[in-house]
């Protein structure tokens, strides 16, 4: 019934649950070896910081409180939201974990009037903040006697904790920098164990219960690995690619030849039109671009290992992304791995742990 798409690349021997939780949606793909991945369960859902937010506006709507209980999950729809709420003079009461949500710092939280450590005094709504609920997905799945396997593969996107007086924006790309000037091997961004101040990453591998075994990676990694599932942009990067991921909240572009990253630059997408798009992408593509060009335009920077040396293959720009509309007029390729673009993160995913096994860095 099914056919696989000749040239791309298969997701691995062992069933995997992969989920790329962005600022809009969450994309999941329940991998099953033995089935063409065409045929495998697939969802788009709204992600877990949208879902929070629609239960924070419906408690404005009733004019009740909100009680923020879990662990820290990504923010922007949820926090705005609250921010909101707030503004209508009404109160915010938040566990200390899930006020991190807001911010890493809770006396920031407070000054924003949210009362953290609190209880409501009178009723409340409850906003469980987490971004990961296997539970749910189990009981939802379950129905059509589909099982979640013993093995998780999740992206979100973490700015990492950033020491007092340390730009969020600035620590973020720091780790981005200290990648790239260390190889730049886009197998080493999936975690076992993320990195401590990774918080949110840590949260998700924490979440789930007994009997899982969950590996973390950045949202934007993961979009890397899925750029690669494209059979075209596949063979482009054995010489060299630019590759695009255009979210809903960020904007990446990286120089990628093989699995090595030689640059790359993070903006948000809300401060990129196509004309700002196309001159950063000719910048990285030179060799040119800095990172204060990105930083002070409101973007998190932009790093090119001094060893990288422009040629023409890397005038070749594949797009993915749910915004990549913004790109179109460019003439970009639009990659579609598996025929689903949508879930190009969730094949990085099984991709990444793909080539983590086939060095040895992970044990089945």
């Amino acid at each position: 019934m099914y056919q696989e798409i000749k040239g791309e690349a298969a997701l691995g021997e062992r069933p995997v649950l992969a989920l790329d939780i962005g600022g809009g949606t969450q994309d999941i793909l329940l991998y099953t070896p033995g089935i063409p991945v065409e045929g495998c369960v697939q969802l788009v859902l709204p992600s877990p910081t949208v879902v929070a937010a629609r239960r924070v506006r419906a408690a404005t709507a009733s004019t009740k409180a909100v009680w923020l209980k879990g662990t820290i999950m990504g923010g922007g729809a949820v926090v705005k939201a609250l921010q909101e709420h707030l503004q209508e003079g009404l109160p915010v009461y938040a566990e200390p974990q899930a006020a991190r949500t807001v911010r890493d710092n809770l006396e920031e939280v407070r000054q924003m009037g949210i009362r953290v450590g609190e209880e409501p005094e009178g009723e409340a709504v409850v906003v469980e903040t987490r971004d990961l609920d296997l539970p749910l997905l189990a009981r939802a799945l379950a129905p059509y006697g589909v099982e979640l396997p013993p093995l998780i593969l999740v992206a979100a996107q973490d700015h990492g904790e950033a020491p007092a007086g340390v730009s969020n924006r600035a620590f973020r790309f720091q780790h981005w920098r200290n990648f790239v000037a260390a190889g730049g091997q886009i197998k080493e961004l999936l975690y076992h164990q993320a990195p401590a101040y990774f918080t949110r990453l840590l949260a998700i591998q924490s979440s789930a219960p007994a009997g899982y075994e969950i590996l973390v990676t950045d949202t934007a990694a993961a979009a890397i690995w899925g750029a690669l599932a494209d059979a075209r942009v596949k063979q482009w990067a054995a010489e060299g690619v630019t590759v695009l991921n255009l979210g809903n909240q960020h904007t990446v572009g990286v120089l990628l030849e093989g699995e090595r990253v030689w640059g790359l630059f993070e903006h948000h997408t809300a401060l990129v039109d196509p004309s700002k798009l196309a001159a950063m992408v000719d910048l990285l593509q030179q060799g040119r671009l800095t990172n204060e060009q990105v930083y002070g335009d409101g973007g998190h920077g932009g790093v090119i290992d001094p060893g990288y040396r422009p040629r023409a293959a890397y005038r070749r720009v594949a797009v993915i992304g749910p915004q990549r509309g913004l790109a179109r007029e460019l003439g970009y390729y639009e990659a579609v791995p598996y025929g689903n673009m949508m879930l190009a993160g969730c094949f990085g995913l099984c991709l990444a742990l793909q080539g983590k096994e086939r060095d040895g860095a992970i044990c089945s």
